[in-house]
């Protein structure tokens, strides 16, 4: 049997990521922590920190960081099932993973019933999304919304849906740089707008469009999904960006679209526990229903295809700032 004190000062210590801020969280000295620590790796046989900063759990923390999370998780689900209400425990706090995107269109009024559960305490936070695997597999969190269809050991990958993205400029950012369309000799001097140097989505349509890479354009770096809206929306260049998001401004022609037909749609996909306790498996339901509504869905054949097909028109689109949801 595992000493639950010890699995909470180890927890604080990999989500605080030092021993100094988890013993100032958890009222007690560094040196207490420390032997706690040392029980429990002793009694494990293994190491479950590198102590380096900042502090991070090894392969066999990971594991067992997940194992705080679900018993945190479980307790608060018996705790609420016993009293009928979650009123007298307090909700748990509790994370998922959202890329920026997301989070600027069709996630955001889901974030109210999510809110309005009282059920669980959010943390959000921001992330690059090649790292928000990282985080469910640490334990970090309890699930998270990625563009990668293959699901770890241990984990599910639902898919949601496909976003839509277009390519917009204003009338005038048009007139001025790109008189005759989007060619090549154009696209070398017009200056796009990126979300962040990790941001590949914009390299990868001009790509698909000319069909050779295309390395050497000017760019702005806009770090919010927002803000990369706006700086197209006030000339400052053109870039791709949700349909939905930028479908008011279209209409009061602020931007026009640059590749009329040629959307770009990039699939998205649910990873989460595969034994979800049930406060969790509730996130999941929510988010996965509200995906179904929101999001471009696979038409359904009345014929067996050959071969699986999917919607994403190029890979996905690397952003550096993702929403974080996680389990403290």
């Amino acid at each position: 049997m595992l000493d639950r004190d010890q699995l909470e000062t180890f927890a604080c210590v990999a989500e605080q990521q030092s021993f100094e801020r988890a013993a100032t969280l958890l009222n007690v000295t560094r040196g207490a922590v420390s032997q706690r620590i040392k029980a429990l790796e002793e009694s494990l046989a293994t190491i479950l920190l590198l102590r380096e900063k900042p502090v991070t759990p090894t392969p066999a923390g990971e594991v067992l960081l997940r194992h705080v999370k679900a018993l945190r998780l479980l307790e608060a689900s018996s705790l609420r099932e016993l009293s009928n209400s979650s009123a007298g425990h307090g909700p748990v706090p509790l994370a998922i993973a959202v890329n920026a995107d997301s989070l600027a269109t069709w996630f955001m009024p889901l974030m109210r019933d999510l809110f309005l559960q009282r059920a669980v305490a959010l943390e959000v936070v921001t992330d690059d999304q090649d790292h928000t695997s990282g985080r469910l597999r640490r334990g970090e969190v309890v699930g998270c919304i990625s563009t990668d269809a293959k699901a770890a050991s241990g984990f599910v990958a639902e898919p949601l849906g496909a976003m839509e993205y277009r390519c917009y400029a204003t009338p005038a950012f048009a007139a001025e740089f790109l008189g005759d369309g989007l060619t090549v000799a154009n696209v070398l001097r017009a200056p796009a707008i990126h979300f962040n140097r990790k941001d590949a989505l914009h390299a990868e349509f001009l790509q698909r469009r000319f069909g050779v890479r295309i390395d050497r354009y000017p760019r702005h770096y806009l770090p919010s999904a927002s803000a990369l809206l706006e700086g197209i929306a006030m000339g400052a260049g053109y870039g791709l960006a949700p349909s939905t998001q930028a479908q008011r401004l279209v209409q009061e022609g602020v931007l026009q679209e640059l590749a009329p037909g040629d959307p770009v749609h990039v699939d998205l996909f649910w990873h989460h526990w595969e034994m979800e306790p049930p406060i969790a498996r509730e996130i999941t339901d929510l988010i996965v229903g509200h995906a179904a509504k929101c999001l471009i869905q696979p038409r359904r054949s009345t014929s067996k295809p050959r071969r699986q097909r999917t919607l994403s028109s190029l890979p996905a689109r690397r952003r550096a700032h993702e929403v974080v949801i996680a389990s403290m």
